[in-house]
């Protein structure tokens, strides 16, 4: 995980105040542990774990496929400025397992960043144990997320706690 530079500031690539909570708090139940967050690249490593497999002990798809739009929705909502963004279209491919015990590593990047419409691919790779390197591609996912949403009355206070803390770091 990115930590603090040497000004003692956090560095860009990790703008989510520790305050917030998790990213998502779905994959953080799961273990899903975000490295980078910024609006052109999200990581995130999942151990996989009995809780994610289906009974033949493989990374469940639909576990895939929750990484896949968690991914591309937090760099979605940083890329949009800290608007509301809302998964619209999920496409995912399973090409390969990812078994108990191994570590899986969802990277997303934009595609095309506009400000109705954001389009995110998301791959999800088996990590070397001994060399902490992508190794196989297990799949891959574009995400379209719309991103003009309106904040709820309710959550403007989150928001704007969230832009005003982010500003300071």
């Amino acid at each position: 995980m990115a930590g603090a530079g040497e000004d003692g500031k956090r560095e860009s690539s990790w703008p989510w105040p520790p305050e917030y909570g998790p990213p998502d708090n779905a994959l953080h139940s799961l273990g899903m542990e975000f490295t980078t967050i910024t609006a052109g690249e999200v990581v995130g490593r999942l151990l996989v774990t009995a809780t994610c497999c289906q009974p033949f002990k493989v990374l469940g798809g639909g576990v895939s496929a929750l990484m896949a739009e968690a991914a591309a929705s937090i760099g979605g909502y940083i890329a949009s400025g800290y608007r509301r963004v809302a998964g619209v279209q999920l496409s995912i491919n399973h090409i390969r397992p990812a078994h108990l015990g191994e570590t899986v590593q969802a990277k997303a990047k934009p595609i095309q960043l506009g400000r109705t419409i954001q389009v995110w691919e998301v791959q999800i790779w088996r990590i070397d144990p001994s060399t902490s390197e992508c190794k196989h591609l297990v799949s891959t996912a574009r995400v379209t997320l719309l991103c003009n949403l309106p904040t709820p009355e309710d959550l403007k206070h989150y928001e704007q706690g969230f832009i005003k803390k982010h500003a300071k770091l």
